[in-house]
């Protein structure tokens, strides 16, 4: 192969599933896979994936690919919950999950922060979350989502936040000055796919 050819997803599936073979591992999952790409492991493996781990936040809820994974028996476990505000790439338009006044007014109703109600809402659909911080207090913070739940119809309405807008999709900017998706021309990009 040469250097910027897609090597194959089902040799890295093998080389994964050799791993648990030697007892290296007891599980092997995948990150940013798309349904398609999740069929074509399952088909050509011989280990299910444990895991998906994908972006997942309300304005990006995934419920498509949640769903898909459950019917597969494969734990979906959400990174960027808290919609990534503290990344590089990000412009000064982009939304914020920290301005939604529906999610300000549900944190203030329940006496917690607007980061639990996204943990909170993960939680109560079923999906594993992992959201990220370097600040000890915030760290402690992120496990208190336990003395509280959110309504049927809190759950509703922070899932009808969706806009289908991904948080964690790094750019580049080209010579003439314009602003691209990083991977976008990738064979194996997965977000070409609506799950």
């Amino acid at each position: 192969m040469r250097y910027g050819e897609a090597y194959p997803l089902e040799s890295t599936w093998k080389a994964m599933e050799h791993c648990v073979e030697l007892g290296l591992t007891k599980h092997i999952g995948l990150s940013n896979f798309n349904s398609k790409q999740i069929l074509h492991i399952i088909k050509n493996g011989k280990i299910r994936p444990a895991v998906l781990q994908c972006e997942s936040h309300p304005y990006m809820t995934q419920e498509k690919l949640i769903k898909f994974c459950k019917d597969e028996g494969i734990t979906f476990t959400a990174y960027s919950p808290l919609g990534s505000r503290d990344r590089p790439w990000a412009k000064s338009d982009d939304p914020s999950l920290f301005d939604d006044s529906y999610l300000k007014d549900i944190a203030k109703a329940k006496n917690t922060s607007i980061a639990n109600i996204l943990i909170r809402y993960q939680v109560q659909r079923g999906v594993t979350v992992l959201p990220k911080s370097t600040h000890k207090d915030r760290i402690k913070s992120n496990l208190e989502v336990w003395h509280f739940e959110l309504s049927d119809e809190e759950m509703r309405h922070v899932g009808s936040l969706n806009r289908n807008w991904r948080a964690c999709l790094p750019t580049v900017r080209l010579a003439d000055g314009s602003i691209v998706s990083r991977d976008d021309k990738h064979s194996f990009w997965p977000f070409k796919e609506e799950f």
